[in-house]
């Protein structure tokens, strides 16, 4: 039996912003990176105390996969991850089966509309979505952790550049609790 799945480690950072900023990130990069093109997913969001499970349908790229993150977003920048992949066409099967596990009751489906650039070896997501609004991610996918170190420095060089604010990991976890409890809010309505 091979072995199929993906499994990384990404360094990444968050910034949130207005949409004129947005605008403004956009006219610079697509003038000053390289364009890796629209990037815009369905996610459903299978969260646990301290991993989570995406189930994420990449409309742009008609491809799809599954995600287990090691970490949570406000628990540092250090994000390991195993994807497989899966036929778009069994996105509503593959939610369904994770639903029923019952292994979490906090499950968030948010839609992204994303454009991907690599600007000086760092990987940005220009992002919006009705969770986070307008914002951008900030990565470096790296093979083991002993990397981590000169990729901040290098996605924090990167933000100064783009006259962006890293979000720390205080408001990151408080920004993300908030939006996990709007989302329960919801759910129960």
């Amino acid at each position: 039996m091979s072995n199929k799945s993906k499994k990384t480690i990404e360094i990444e950072f968050r910034s949130i912003f207005d949409r004129d900023k947005y605008d403004q990130l956009f006219n610079f990069l697509s003038n000053n990176a390289e364009d890796l093109g629209e990037d815009d997913k369905d996610v459903f969001f299978f969260i646990m105390p301290d991993k989570l499970i995406k189930v994420v349908n990449n409309i742009s790229r008609k491809n799809a996969k599954f995600v287990l993150k090691l970490n949570r977003i406000g628990n540092g920048s250090d994000f390991e991850e195993t994807e497989i992949p899966l036929d778009p066409e069994y996105i509503n099967d593959a939610v369904k089966i994770l639903e029923s596990i019952n292994f979490t009751d906090n499950i968030m489906h948010s839609f992204q509309k994303r454009h991907n650039y690599l600007y000086k070896n760092v990987e940005l997501a220009l992002k919006y979505s009705d969770v986070w609004g307008y914002h951008l991610e900030l990565e470096i996918v790296v093979d083991n952790k002993n990397k981590k170190d000169s990729a901040e420095k290098t996605i924090r060089e990167i933000a100064d550049e783009l006259d962006v604010r890293l979000m720390s990991n205080k408001e990151l976890a408080e920004f993300v609790k908030n939006a996990e409890e709007k989302n329960r809010k919801e759910n129960i309505k």
